[in-house]
């Protein structure tokens, strides 16, 4: 099976899947530890909060090197997707205005599991992506450190120490995410 097949097939479980969890915006988060419940809508992290690697330089879609180690001090969600996910496509209106309205703040990545950067470029154009969108693949380095991924969307939210504070398997609401940056901030 190809890595295409692969993240195809393996969409489609993450699809049904957060279809059965999705409960208009109350989707349920796990935390690093992988227990259920959103930590972050109590305003703190879980005193066992893993560590984000923020070592990685990832390449963006015009070709320059990323440091996630930059963002430190901010708040940082990491979005893994690709441009053929029809879930992934549903955060993306979500994410272009939550950067928007907490800029200052927030800075959100998208890092496209497995598109070349010749497949983002148009993709991020029509749909006024305002926010760097990284080239994931063939870097087994980027999800070793945050996978292993059973399906995509994948999304990190971490905190401004650099802590994993909650991550979201599958379609997440707009309103959840707000909700979980708000407690954050």
């Amino acid at each position: 099976m190809s890595r295409s097949e692969r993240w195809v097939s393996m969409s489609a479980v993450a699809l049904a899947a957060a279809l059965l969890t999705f409960d208009m915006g109350c989707q349920k988060a796990t935390s690093p530890a992988g227990e259920q419940g959103s930590h972050a809508a109590g305003g703190a992290c879980p005193a066992d909060a893993k560590p984000a690697d923020l070592s990685l330089s990832i390449k963006d879609m015009n070709g320059a090197d990323v440091a996630l180690s930059t963002f430190k001090g901010k708040l940082l969600l990491i979005n893994f997707w690709a441009t053929w996910c029809a879930p992934c496509k549903a955060e993306i209106p979500g994410f272009v205005e939550l950067q928007k309205q907490y800029g200052k703040d927030l800075q959100i990545l998208g890092v496209s599991v497995d598109d070349t950067p010749e497949d983002i470029k148009p993709y991020a154009e029509k749909y006024g992506i305002n926010y760097p969108l990284l080239i994931g693949l063939n870097r087994e380095d980027v999800e070793k450190a945050y996978g292993p991924f059973l399906g995509i969307p994948q999304s990190f939210l971490i905190n401004r120490e650099g802590k994993i504070c909650v991550k979201h398997p599958g379609l997440v609401s707009k309103d959840k995410f707000e909700q979980e940056i708000k407690s954050l901030l």
